[in-house]
């Protein structure tokens, strides 16, 4: 029987001794809180694009896709199109693949974006962001109007 004493008071022990973490702002000791991917990849995909410099997010694929998606009547932007993230209790990382506009600097624009998306993630969500991994999948050239340029056939005169 005494083996069985000291069981029970080992058990009632260890039960007190366990206790909550409580170094999140989403668990404590009166709940916890989770957030699901898409929350995580729309808020990162709203503040990539926010940032000057980004034409476009997403690879090839998922822009036609976006592409045929906003041409039916009443679709949605999808936000979170080119984004890919890993969400834990406390912390996120986040993927995204961009379109740069031709003439900016892709080093400052890839600090601009994680600047901006590591803010909007932790102060909407309270997760840590570990990492952002940017990767840039084309630059676009806005050819426009070729108004004022003498069109010829060859390029020497």
């Amino acid at each position: 029987m005494s083996s069985q004493t000291l069981d029970k008071s080992d058990a009632a022990s260890s039960q007190t001794a366990v206790t909550p973490r409580t170094d999140s702002a989403l668990v404590s000791t009166t709940g916890r809180t989770t957030i699901a991917d898409t929350v995580v990849s729309k808020i990162a995909g709203i503040a990539t694009r926010e940032v000057e410099g980004v034409h476009d997010v997403g690879g090839g694929t998922s822009r036609a896709i976006g592409a045929l998606r906003e041409r039916i009547p009443g679709a949605r932007v999808n936000q979170s199109q080119g984004v890919s993230v890993e969400v834990g209790e406390r912390q996120a990382a986040v993927d995204i693949d961009i379109v740069a506009e031709y003439g900016v600097s892709i080093a400052d624009l890839a600090s601009g974006i994680r600047r901006n998306v590591i803010t909007a993630v932790e102060r909407m969500t309270g997760l840590e962001v570990t990492e952002v991994n940017i990767v840039v999948h084309d630059v676009f050239l806005d050819e426009g109007d070729d108004e004022g340029q003498e069109v010829t056939g060859t390029r020497v005169q």
